[in-house]
């Protein structure tokens, strides 16, 4: 494959791929049984199925333009999953050779997406220690000048973008003052730079963490294993630290896989199990502040990448 953008085609290409990422709906989730409504933006709609095709455009846009990707360049990337697929799918229509390290753990559909978009896939084992393969990746790039890491974990970019981005969809897609803002975090990026561009614009708004009860990093308490992949990654990342936060949410892994069921069987909104956990504690949030509440929330990717995880346990067994 081509490793370089040399032609007018080729930058028509990815421009025509990347036009796609961003400007998601929003849409009014009305919750009867318990008479509360829950604004959600539709991440699972950009191309690649996930909010982190954002990231992977700013990175990869920026360090083309700063002349960083080179024709023989390898972007290298640690990742849960999404952020590897995004990547896969952003440097695939850019022409760029694409390395991601994943742990052995993450579902079967996204080892399939990564490969089929050309990324080469290199698993580890994580122990339940994501920054296994951070330091992984810091290894390979310390021993070959051709790898490019965006370093999304710590990258300031994945702020910017959300607060200049994601953020500002929000503010034009809601209509009148925010309450709440409810998400999960894995980088930290989306919670810091969509809390940013809220609280400037209503500072009165509550900006929360939804975090997995058995992995209640934000709360002190040590990590576990949970089912809610993509989120809590087994330390506090450090973009979280400038995030304007209110508070927390727990949420348990069952309550986020049956919220998530729900989604698919009353919404016909094929999500993600972080988009169930992120509805969860939105609605915990809303029955705090009180129906007439304006509570946002994130539904973060599809659910075709967990077909093989426990969320259709029930689907294969024919409940």
């Amino acid at each position: 494959m081509s490793t370089s953008l040399s032609s007018p085609s080729d930058t028509a290409r990815a421009d025509a791929v990347l036009a796609l990422i961003g400007n998601t709906p929003m849409v009014p989730l009305r919750f009867d049984p318990e008479g509360l409504t829950l604004w959600a933006k539709c991440e699972f709609l950009n191309p690649s199925g996930s909010i982190k095709d954002r990231l992977a455009k700013t990175i990869l846009v920026d360090a083309r333009q700063r002349g960083l990707l080179r024709p023989d360049t390898i972007i290298l990337e640690c990742t849960s999953g999404n952020t590897g697929i995004a990547l896969s799918m952003v440097g695939a229509a850019m022409g760029c050779h694409v390395t991601i390290l994943m742990s052995s753990s993450a579902s079967e559909e996204r080892r399939l997406l990564i490969r089929r978009l050309g990324a080469e896939l290199v698993l580890f084992d994580s122990a339940g220690r994501y920054q296994t393969g951070i330091e992984m990746s810091r290894e390979m790039a310390a021993k070959d000048a051709r790898y490019f890491l965006p370093r999304q974990f710590e990258n300031p970019l994945n702020v910017e973008d959300h607060e200049h981005g994601t953020g500002q969809e929000i503010l034009r897609q809601v209509q009148g003052p925010i309450d709440a803002f409810v998400t999960g975090f894995g980088t930290g990026g989306t919670l810091a730079g969509c809390g940013k561009a809220i609280k400037h614009r209503w500072p009165q708004a509550r900006i929360v963490a939804m975090e997995p009860a058995e992995q209640a990093l934000l709360a002190g308490e040590c990590p576990c294993c949970h089912c809610i992949e993509g989120v809590a990654d087994g330390f506090v990342p450090a973009l979280l630290r400038d995030a304007p936060l209110d508070g927390e949410v727990k949420v348990r892994s069952a309550d986020a896989l049956a919220m998530t069921r729900r989604l698919h069987r009353e919404f016909g909104l094929l999500v993600g199990t972080s988009s169930g956990a992120n509805v969860v504690a939105a609605l915990q949030v809303c029955r705090e502040l009180g129906p007439d509440a304006r509570v946002v929330t994130l539904l973060c990717d599809r659910a075709e990448r967990y077909f093989s995880t426990s969320l259709f346990a029930d689907a294969v067994s024919g409940r």
